[in-house]
C-alpha cells in the first residue's frame, strides 16, 4: 500500500476531482470519501517520510503544507477514518490532532469541505488552518 502525494496547491482540485468520482459512482450519496487532518508538529520529517506513505491505500491521496497533513480518502467513512487515525498514531507513538470531515454530509464542494474542515480544526484543538484559504483561492 501507498498514498499518493499532491501538490498543496492542487488540494481543491483533488477534492473536486473526487467529488466528480463519488458523484458518477456512489448513488446513494452516503460518506463518499473523508479528508483527514493531521498535525504531525510533534513528529520529525524523516519519519513521516520514511513511514507515512505506506500506512495507506494508492487510492488515499496525501496533501501536506508544512506540518499539517490531510488525507484524501475514498470510500471512507468516519469510522473508517478513525481507524486510519489509530493507525497514523501507532506508527508514530504520538498523540496526532487531528480531525475529519466527509463529503457529502460536511460540504457539497471543495470550498465547503475545506472550510468544514478548518472550522473543525479550530473548534476542536485550536489550531487555525489559515493555509486552506490559499487552496480555495481566499483570504483569511
Amino acid at each position: 500500500m501507498a498514498g499518493v502525494m499532491f501538490s498543496f496547491y492542487n488540494f481543491s482540485s483533488l477534492i473536486d476531482l473526487n467529488i466528480g468520482i463519488s458523484d458518477r459512482l456512489d448513488e446513494n450519496r452516503s460518506e463518499s470519501f473523508t479528508i483527514l487532518f493531521c498535525d504531525f508538529s510533534k513528529v520529525s520529517q524523516t519519519l513521516i517520510d520514511m513511514n507515512l506513505p505506506s500506512l495507506l491505500r494508492t487510492s488515499d491521496s496525501i496533501v501536506h503544507c508544512e506540518h499539517y497533513y490531510f488525507f484524501v480518502m475514498p470510500y471512507t467513512d468516519r469510522y473508517g477514518c478513525g481507524i486510519v487515525k489509530r493507525m497514523i498514531e501507532d506508527l508514530f507513538t504520538v498523540s496526532i490532532p487531528s480531525c475529519a470531515v466527509c463529503y457529502p454530509s460536511n460540504g457539497e464542494n471543495s470550498s465547503e469541505l475545506l472550510e468544514a474542515l478548518h472550522v473543525e480544526a479550530k473548534k476542536i484543538h485550536k489550531i487555525d488552518l489559515d493555509c486552506l484559504y490559499s487552496a480555495m483561492n481566499k483570504e483569511p
